[in-house]
């Protein structure tokens, strides 16, 4: 099981601090939302915090594009230090050429679906991808509650890539925490982004990636 922090819901005057801490605590990578006012109803992060991340820490960053035509802005993502590119197939018409014009760039692709999206739409591509994400909230605000319904189209995600893609990652990303991260594991998740439950750990993130990879092993181990 990965955890990935989402940088999101850092403190952004000590968010330097905050990822050393969560780095030491067995964060796998970081994830950074990309958020354009039109694609979600919100704005965040870009550019500027994707190369201070990128000085900042080893680890593989992870960005996730909600944003309108995501292909516009993939290359000059990854020349910020983006190793692994989440497109949203509602995002855009030309969902393959893009996912193409990651692979070519040398980086990893994954492909984001929100709730209400029928698995089928990423069928046609989902032996290209190097990572499914099921959104378990709708995307644009951070500390929004975990949509179970969701999990049966997780179960069936799960399925699928056993199938056709038996190497790309299935990630969870909406109200992920100490309860909601062990049901979404059982469900088939092998990544999990956390945002308020790692950065709001009492103890700090470092803390709350391991509690949320303690709580995800009990849960497992329970259901078996």
């Amino acid at each position: 099981m990965k955890i990935l922090p989402s940088i999101l819901a850092a403190d952004y005057w000590r968010l330097g601090e905050q990822v050393s801490d969560a780095e030491r605590g067995g964060a796998d990578r970081f994830h950074i939302d990309v958020m354009d006012g039109l694609f979600v109803p919100n704005l965040s992060l870009g550019i500027p915090i994707v190369e201070a991340m990128r000085r900042g820490t080893k680890l593989p960053l992870e960005i996730h594009l909600m944003i309108e035509r995501p292909e516009r802005y993939t290359d000059a993502f990854i020349k910020a230090g983006g190793d692994l590119l989440i497109l949203h197939q509602e995002a855009t018409p030309n969902l393959h050429r893009a996912i193409q014009q990651v692979r070519q760039a040398g980086k990893q692709v994954g492909v984001g679906i929100n709730p209400a999206t029928p698995l089928g739409v990423v069928e046609e591509v989902v032996e290209n991808l190097d990572l499914l994400l099921l959104m378990t909230v709708n995307p644009g605000f951070g500390g929004q509650k975990f949509i179970h319904e969701v999990m049966p189209k997780l179960t069936r995600a799960r399925a699928l890539l056993q199938q056709r893609a038996p190497r790309c990652e299935l990630e969870v990303d909406g109200g992920v925490d100490l309860t909601t991260g062990p049901i979404a594991a059982a469900a088939g998740a092998d990544v999990l982004v956390a945002g308020t439950c790692v950065f709001a750990h009492p103890s700090g993130p470092g803390a709350g990636v391991q509690a949320l990879r303690e709580a995800v092993k009990r849960g497992l181990a329970a259901a078996i």
